[in-house]
């Protein structure tokens, strides 16, 4: 299994958060009400997984690959600056949350709005790394390259997917699903 294997079965789990989140919004549209401690647990585990583990280990990846081909440089630059998009729309949208939950007025059109944006942005990001960067990085690697990258990129366990889940994250996802299946 390769690193490239590891970071599609994340993309993977995550678009299920975002899938989820997409029939939030919604809900939320068609007049819901939202559970915003709910929604600042979920948006808070993407962008802390993403920043803090996922991306992070996709930048060593992408370092180490660079220089192999224009397409993959460009393609690499691109996804550079979408990390950084992606940082400052979770950002912006957790502290939305928290204004609120600290009862900042918003609304709710505005709050709809950011986490649409959000969304849009985490799975557009997906559909590029998975459609176009991976792609050409399997056609540039060796099976010296994943050895050599295996070595540099230490497997960790997703506190919400992996082995060993983190009982917080767990909770979140349980109550996500039925938050959802509310009528």
């Amino acid at each position: 299994m390769t690193i490239l294997t590891e970071l599609h079965q994340d993309h993977v789990n995550l678009n299920k958060l975002l899938v989820i989140l997409g029939l939030k919004i919604d809900k939320l549209r068609g007049g819901d009400s939202p559970n915003f401690n709910l929604m600042a647990d979920v948006i808070n585990y993407i962008a802390s997984y993403a920043d803090g583990y996922h991306h992070p280990r996709e930048d060593k990846l992408y370092d180490y690959f660079s220089g192999r081909s224009e397409a993959l440089d460009r393609h690499l630059i691109h996804c550079a600056v979408e990390h950084q998009k992606l940082k400052a729309s979770s950002v912006q949208l957790i502290e939305a949350i928290d204004g609120v939950l600290h009862d900042a007025v918003m609304p709710m059109t505005e709050f709809v709005n950011l986490l649409d944006e959000f969304v849009v942005l985490q799975t557009a990001h997906l559909d590029s790394e998975e459609g176009h960067l991976f792609p050409l990085i399997e056609d540039v690697a060796s099976e010296e390259d994943w050895a050599v990258i295996d070595g540099l990129l230490p497997q960790e366990s997703d506190p919400l997917f992996g082995e060993n889940k983190a009982t917080e994250y767990i909770d979140i996802y349980r109550e996500l699903i039925v938050d959802m299946n509310k009528a």
